[in-house]
């Protein structure tokens, strides 16, 4: 009987810590959900905005009619047998010529109801073809143009932007070592130099290596031709990639520095920092366990974003240096008012966004011990 009694009391204590396990992965669950709720009715907004601007609400329509009444006007003149026909003839084929365009591109319908169809295709990535651009294989879809495109932006801004993150990382944390040291105050000098965009200072690179020390290429992503071995490819590239990163360098560097800087001295006046360096701790140990550790969700915040915005391009700069990337196609598609491109790089966007804004809600909660998932919000506590 007591040994029965013993294997049940053993059985029923084996049995209970599943119940906060349950709840927790409930939880977990929950919030999950509900947050891919909330990302998809933003992503859902996001885009349908994107479609009303894009199209100047239907404004772009009239300008599509237009061009369409002039190239078939145009297609009949050059044409002897339309000439030949009578007037009224040649403008009851013209107008029946329009109507089907108007047809074939959904013209024909209200602009509420395409935006609606123009939303559902985006949503869905059938992104349909460009009204002007082109790849270079002579396609106008738009999956096609925007992969194209797609690697020499990331080429250019994940070199640029990872190089920048580590470095300002870095140099911050020296920074708060060293608080009012000569480069300390050199850096909080040179921060407004990051006011200007990078295109400036692109401008200014151009002109004083490429034109007057002669020491760089003017722009491209390669030599024209292309080096035929890979060695010498990659050498082009490389000597290509060189001013357009130094201009986003010049761009960023100084004020996320400081801004790092400043974050990091804040964490190290805390009062469990003081108590750490009381009890004899060494400074990097300090920096990794009580300044670092708990600035981690800011780190992986900003590390984020940075992968994030890699996929959006840098119109002004790609067009100033004359690389071909995305921003230099999105440059375009504005100007040409190019709503399917636009759209298309919007949609991806987003959805890039949506899906790194969730994994760092994910990622919070299993670095930072301060946030707890599945209450009524986010609770904090002391670190």
């Amino acid at each position: 009987m007591e040994e029965s009694a013993l294997l049940t009391t053993t059985r029923s204590e084996a049995i209970v810590p599943a119940a906060p396990l349950i709840e927790t992965a409930r939880r977990v669950l929950f919030f999950v959900a509900f947050r891919l709720l909330i990302l998809a009715i933003t992503v859902v907004v996001a885009v349908y905005l994107t479609i009303l601007i894009a199209n100047m609400g239907g404004y772009v329509d009239q300008i599509r009619r237009a061009e369409i009444r002039e190239i078939v006007a145009q297609a009949m003149l050059a044409d002897p047998y339309f000439r030949s026909l009578p007037p009224e003839a040649r403008a009851r084929v013209q107008q029946e010529l329009v109507r089907q365009w108007e047809q074939y591109f959904g013209l024909d319908q209200p602009f509420l109801l395409r935006s609606v169809i123009y939303l559902r295709d985006a949503l869905l990535l059938n992104l349909g073809r460009s009204y002007q651009i082109s790849s270079d294989t002579g396609s106008r879809q738009v999956r096609l143009i925007l992969l194209e495109r797609l690697p020499p932006t990331l080429l250019l801004l994940s070199t640029s932007n990872i190089l920048i993150f580590f470095l300002t990382l870095w140099a911050g944390l020296a920074l708060s070592r060293r608080y009012g040291h000569f480069f300390d105050r050199l850096v909080i000098g040179l921060a407004p130099l990051s006011s200007g965009p990078a295109w400036f200072y692109g401008v200014f690179l151009i002109l004083i290596f490429a034109a007057l020390l002669r020491w760089l290429p003017f722009g491209g992503m390669v030599d024209v031709p292309p080096p035929p071995d890979a060695p010498g490819y990659a050498l082009s590239l490389l000597r290509h990639l060189i001013l357009p990163t130094l201009a986003l360098t010049l761009s960023n560097f100084f004020v996320n520095a400081y801004a790092n800087r400043t974050f990091f001295l804040i964490y190290a006046g805390e009062d469990y920092v003081e108590m750490a360096r009381a009890k004899g701790l060494k400074g990097r140990e300090i920096e990794r366990r009580y300044i670092l550790r708990p600035t981690l969700p800011n780190i992986l915040t900003s590390f984020a974003i940075v992968l994030i915005t890699s996929w959006t391009g840098a119109p002004i700069l790609e067009r100033v240096f004359n690389w071909p990337g995305l921003g230099r196609v999105i440059y375009e598609a504005i100007g040409l008012t190019d709503t399917p491109v636009i759209v298309g790089a919007t949609v991806i966007f987003a959805y890039l966004l949506a899906l790194t804004v969730l994994i760092l809600d994910i990622l919070y909660a299993i670095v930072d011990p301060r946030v707890r998932v599945g209450g009524p919000g986010i609770e904090q506590g002391a670190p």
